[in-house]
């Protein structure tokens, strides 16, 4: 059957003047990656990436310390929201005792109950557009070909959400804790697409726990 990989992006630039730039950590994270996935050994993966510049790095450095040879496909679905103007819309005014995760996480909350919101579009196609491009990425995979996207903190959320009916609060808890250059697996099968792993990050345990990131 076959297996499909979603990879959180690597550690963005949040001090910096473009947020959408893998840090020096996060290149590095992006790399450790690669390995892991090579050690995998999967199947002439099929690479995807969103069109944000830190998923497609992410990709490019990933698929090269795996030594992948296939072409990178990109598919904006993939793109995470933006998460600075969700804050700017739906957060409520910062005070020391909230930090910024907390803020963001009142914010998504109040971005997925809002139907209807004055800017921007939906949660509901949000998570649509995810769940559209992983069927039709199952859809093309045959039985000896797997995948590897290379994506965000929210769409992996999404999509896990999805596949295990949670409630609102249950996918904020998985955006919460999603770990910079972690492997989410799904196993691809006659009855449909099923979650088998969220979040692994074993490739950054021991000596290599300085690489642990969220944010």
């Amino acid at each position: 059957m076959p297996l499909i990989c979603l990879v959180r992006h690597g550690q963005a630039s949040a001090d910096a003047g473009d947020y959408d730039v893998l840090s020096g950590l996060g290149r590095a994270q992006a790399s450790a990656v690669g390995r892991e996935l090579a050690r995998r050994g999967l199947r002439d993966p099929y690479l995807v990436a969103g069109t944000l510049t830190r998923q497609r790095d992410t990709a490019r450095i990933a698929a090269e310390a795996a030594g992948f040879q296939g072409s990178l496909h990109q598919d904006a679905r993939w793109n995470e929201y933006d998460h600075l103007a969700l804050l700017g819309r739906y957060a409520p005014p910062r005070n020391e005792e909230r930090s910024v995760q907390d803020l963001l996480d009142h914010a998504l909350t109040a971005w997925m109950e809002d139907s209807g919101p004055a800017e921007g579009r939906t949660w509901t196609a949000f998570a649509d557009g995810a769940r559209t491009a992983l069927a039709e990425l199952s859809a093309t995979l045959g039985r000896g070909r797997d995948a590897v996207v290379f994506t965000s903190a929210g769409l992996i959320a999404a999509v896990c959400g999805a596949l295990l009916s949670l409630p609102a609060e249950g996918v904020v808890a998985l955006n919460r804790v999603a770990v910079n250059a972690s492997l989410t697996t799904l196993v691809v099968g006659g009855s449909g697409t099923t979650l088998l792993t969220f979040n692994e990050h074993a490739h950054f345990a021991g000596d290599r726990r300085r690489m642990l990131t969220y944010r």
